[in-house]
């Protein structure tokens, strides 16, 4: 997320109505809720994560253990239960 500055985008007057109620902190805007996008929608950490829960199924269907799949992949023994429970 960048800052971009008030003056470039908002005209004089909604910055005065604005320094009413935060004077020289900086705020959060919000999207428009119908242009909000999903989490990972932006980055490819969403198909990272599917592929990899993937192969954490895979290894687990071919007999590793969920204690050993944690520590493969560098995760909990619960977090790695969860995702073999979802991949069924």
């Amino acid at each position: 997320m960048g800052y971009r500055r008030a003056e470039e985008v908002l005209p004089a007057e909604i910055i005065e109505l604005i320094q009413q109620y935060v004077d020289g902190q900086t705020i959060y805007i919000p999207r428009k809720a119908d242009c909000r996008k999903e989490w990972g929608e932006g980055t490819r950490t969403r198909q990272e994560l599917r592929a990899r829960n993937h192969q954490i199924y895979e290894d687990y269907r071919e007999g590793k253990s969920v204690r050993k799949l944690a520590e493969m992949y560098f995760l909990s023994e619960k977090s790695i239960q969860r995702i073999i429970r979802n991949m069924r």
